[in-house]
């Protein structure tokens, strides 16, 4: 387990990472995937992120990514041990939840079928959000 743990806390912030890179190129005004990246009813965007919630998403996968690492005891953490703990199951959940989704317009079991984003979340976004929480929740159940 003295290797896994690091492994599984690495792969999940390298993922995270670039995920957080993504997110701010969006926020600066990439267009690359912002096409596949917003749930659509009827051709109509469900949200509108601007580009400060964009940012604030990054900084979330950010602070993903160091509680994960922190959690696999790549770092000291020192009082912060019981924190980083917590965290790791929390971001576990969050991203389990993404992966089940609203029912709606995202996850496993949206009800909207036929767009570009629904392909790709059944193919990716979704498959991805389950495999970063295994990877949380290998990290939070070990002894880091």
């Amino acid at each position: 387990m003295r290797i896994v743990l690091p492994i599984c806390a690495l792969t999940f912030a390298a993922v995270a990472l670039i995920l957080a890179a993504l997110h701010v190129y969006w926020a600066l005004g990439g267009k690359w995937g912002i096409a596949a990246s917003i749930p659509t009813i009827e051709g109509r965007r469900t949200i509108n992120p601007a580009p400060l919630g964009t940012f604030a998403m990054a900084l979330l996968l950010v602070i993903a990514a160091v509680t994960i690492c922190g959690k696999a005891g790549l770092f000291a953490m020192g009082a912060w041990r019981a924190h980083f703990a917590v965290g790791s199951w929390c971001v576990c959940g969050v991203f389990l939840l993404r992966s089940v989704g609203n029912f709606k317009t995202f996850g496993w079991f949206k009800s909207v079928r036929g767009t570009e984003f629904a392909y790709w979340d059944t193919r990716l976004y979704s498959p991805l959000c389950l495999a970063l929480a295994a990877l949380a929740g290998i990290v939070a159940a070990g002894r880091g």
